[in-house]
């Protein structure tokens, strides 16, 4: 604390308003006029991540008069909106945006180092800033005025270089290990469609399969639910490709429970969304034995299917063609369990299944590794922010 203390009054660090060492852009341009190709919206930016991995083609579709603002490459672009979702990225190429996402620049390149901007607005503090200004309930947003008074410590330009070079070197340590992950993923992904195609195992419906295949509470579920002392069910929103979440389980009463025995869970279960995200599936664990489900497909493999297995296999895209063939519904996509029953499994013998789970452990096991250092990585990166730029 001594340290911090002593580097924020050093000879050259000031405190400065956001609003006077930053400029928000002002280039209004006609989409179908400007010669511009690319236009960056909203969804096309990632909480916490810099660069700008997706973008729509201008003249694909109709934009909208909001997209009018024209970006530069190093101009720096915040979602206005839901300023929790953390939407800050740097431009690498020009492009039109609307007017709620924000084309900022450095006022004076000599006083705030344009590469230092878009580090600040990372900064735990102007988030909060910017959430605590917002305006609205349903679609916040703030205004620029509103951000111009965050105040912070800047310190010397040469400083201000040591310390991008700091950061964009814990900044390319994360990118590289995003591609990593990202191969990691394709690479599984082509091990997977290999091992259940190449190998021309016979096909089964999956009623051949499976010992019971049934779907959860879906009558008034939320009638039954209560805030503590029920049994934990399981949604859509728990279940994660080859994963259970534990985020926002709600519980039932154990009357509500005792009424619905048919979709309660045992420990090797697969569980499978209907609606919404069809396909995507999980093994039911030990832990999450004697559980209910709501909305869920339930069902227990039998004797000749490994659940590791059939899981992975739904997860896959051999499986999700299955199920994009099957799926019915104009507001969301939906499967039901008739449509599930008829699914054909490819079905190895049971030792190839479980050479095929283990392998395939592995590989998450990689990506799980992979991600704890990109988070570790992340987390220095927010401690050096926090450190560098702070009042």
């Amino acid at each position: 604390m001594h340290e911090v203390a002593a580097k924020r009054t050093k000879a050259g660090w000031k405190t400065v308003a956001f609003g006077d060492v930053v400029r928000q852009v002002k280039d209004k341009v006609d989409p179908e006029e400007s010669g511009l190709e690319r236009y960056v919206a909203g969804e096309h930016m990632d909480t916490d991540d810099l660069r700008i991995r997706r973008w729509g083609e201008i003249g694909d579709g109709y934009l909208g008069p909001a997209f009018h603002m024209r970006f530069k490459p190093g101009h720096v672009l915040y979602g206005s909106r839901r300023t929790y979702l953390r939407k800050i990225a740097v431009a690498d190429f020009e492009g039109i945006t609307a007017n709620t996402t924000y084309v900022l620049e450095s006022a004076d390149p000599d006083l705030l180092l344009p590469d230092l901007l878009p580090f600040i607005m990372q900064t735990e503090a102007f988030s909060q800033h910017s959430v605590r200004e917002s305006k609205g309930s349903v679609n916040p947003y703030v205004n620029f005025s509103d951000l111009a008074w965050f105040e912070f410590t800047l310190p010397p330009l040469e400083e201000q270089r040591r310390m991008v070079g700091i950061l964009k070197a814990a900044q390319h340590a994360a990118e590289t290990l995003l591609s990593a992950e990202q191969w990691l993923n394709t690479t599984y992904e082509s091990w997977v469609e290999s091992q259940l195609i190449a190998h021309d195992w016979p096909l089964h419906p999956a009623w051949e399969l499976l010992d019971r295949a049934t779907v959860g509470i879906v009558i008034k579920p939320a009638a039954l639910y209560v805030e503590r002392g029920g049994v934990t069910a399981l949604r859509s929103l728990n279940v994660l490709p080859n994963k259970i979440s534990w985020d926002e389980c709600v519980q039932i009463s154990v009357q509500g429970h005792e009424n619905h025995r048919k979709s309660t869970l045992s420990a090797g279960d697969v569980v499978i969304v209907r609606s919404g995200r069809p396909g995507d599936a999980a093994v039911i664990p030990e832990s999450a034995d004697g559980l209910n489900a709501i909305d869920l497909i339930v069902s227990t493999p039998g004797s000749k299917l490994l659940s590791g297995y059939f899981c992975r296999f739904l997860n896959s895209r051999a499986g999700r063609r299955q199920f994009a063939s099957g799926t019915a519904g104009t507001a969301q996509l939906h499967f039901n369990v008739s449509l599930f029953k008829k699914l054909l499994i490819p079905l190895p013998p049971l030792t190839f299944q479980e050479a095929f789970v283990h392998q395939a452990e592995q590989f998450d096991a990689s990506v799980t590794e992979i991600g704890a250092r990109l988070r570790t990585i992340k987390l220095i990166q927010q401690a050096l922010l926090e450190e560098f730029v702070r009042l």
